[in-house]
């Protein structure tokens, strides 16, 4: 039964890396679920999230940058208090059972983006004051660091939402914010000096050409709504099940 699961973590976690990359993402939530549901410890999992949510990221990046202007006032704004702010988090280590129920609580802005919940302002909603984007970079950055995410699957539905950025140009700000935040949170993390399981290192290739692919598709207008849909499904049941666990 184990070796069963752990082939099928070849199959699920490049799905995961692929739609996630395909709409701008890094799919480190969807890591996180994955392995947390599996029985994996979180000062396991979390480096190895962050380290695929790195390569992810930074693929979804090169993709989108050129799909549209990115917004780099929007960008500064944002980044210049989350990088500090996810570095700290990454230096707190949560019991497990709290791990779990806020990892859950956090899934549930993936499971409503994917279901198409969140609706996409086709104008400016909320005049941005210089305060709201260090603010928001803020409270993003400590909380993706403290759980091992970077921050995107929060930050988006909020900058669609308030028409600060369209969809294209979020996706590409997505992804470089998703990236910083990761390399901070992960050197927060590297504190411990925990050790990464072999297992989950081998995971690593794999993973990230489901990312690539992905991402490359997705900048180039590729719908996969009905996977969306289904991943939706999943992400709202895992969300429950570890905030009940």
């Amino acid at each position: 039964m184990e070796d069963l699961i752990y082939y099928g973590l070849f199959i699920l976690m490049p799905f995961a890396a692929f739609l996630y990359a395909s709409v701008g993402h890094g799919g480190a939530s969807s890591y996180l679920m994955i392995l947390a549901l599996l029985g994996f410890a979180p000062e396991e999992i979390r480096p190895t999230a962050l380290i695929l949510n790195m390569m992810v990221s930074m693929a979804s990046f090169l993709n989108y940058r050129k799909a549209g202007v990115f917004p780099t006032k929007l960008f500064w704004s944002l980044i210049i208090f989350s990088i500090p702010a996810a570095y700290l988090g990454g230096t707190i280590l949560l019991d497990a059972s709290i791990y779990k129920k806020v990892l859950g609580a956090l899934l549930l802005f993936p499971a409503l983006k994917f279901a198409g919940v969140f609706p996409i302002a086709d104008e400016k909603k909320l005049d941005r004051k210089w305060w709201m984007g260090p603010l928001l970079g803020l409270l993003i950055g400590f909380l993706s660091g403290m759980i091992g995410i970077g921050g995107g699957i929060i930050l988006t539905p909020i900058v669609l939402m308030l028409g600060w950025a369209g969809v294209k140009e979020t996706a590409a700000l997505s992804a470089l914010f998703i990236f910083l935040n990761s390399v901070a949170g992960f050197l927060g993390a590297s504190i411990y000096q925990l050790p990464l399981k072999e297992e989950l290192w081998i995971l690593v290739p794999l993973t990230v050409a489901g990312g690539i692919l992905g991402a490359y598709l997705g900048a180039k207008k590729f719908s996969v709504k009905s996977l969306k849909y289904l991943l939706a499904f999943v992400l709202l049941f895992a969300s429950i099940k570890l905030m009940l666990s």
